[in-house]
């Protein structure tokens, strides 16, 4: 009974003392002017280097990572035709047209944002 009590109280000393921490060190954040313009010409600054960063890296790691995928599942569905002689076309056929929407983003992704 002792040793519970001993040990609410020093979560409860421990729970008020992030408290207190988190009310010394929290900064109350105010903008005055235009945020909205500023996040836009941010954007319009960096916006060639990052259409660059996700056409060159982003895209292409995604296209790798699932046309992996896509022949690890076609491995495995291929395996579980030959164990129970019916094969599963939806995973394959999903992991396929992910890898062709993603394959295919670069091309119509920068219009629609």
């Amino acid at each position: 009974m002792r040793r519970k009590r001993v040990f609410i109280r020093r979560t409860l000393a421990v729970a008020l003392l992030l408290a207190a921490l988190a009310v010394v060190f929290c900064v109350t954040a105010a903008a005055e002017g235009d945020v909205a313009g500023a996040v836009e010409n941010t954007w319009k600054a960096a916006k060639a280097q990052i259409k660059t960063v996700v056409d060159m890296v982003v895209f292409p790691a995604l296209s790798m990572i699932l046309a992996v995928l896509f022949f690890v599942k076609v491995g495995s569905a291929y395996f579980e035709y030959r164990k129970h002689g019916q094969f599963e076309f939806t995973a394959p056929a999903i992991l396929f047209v992910c890898l062709i929407f993603v394959a295919t983003a670069p091309l119509y992704i920068w219009d629609i944002i």
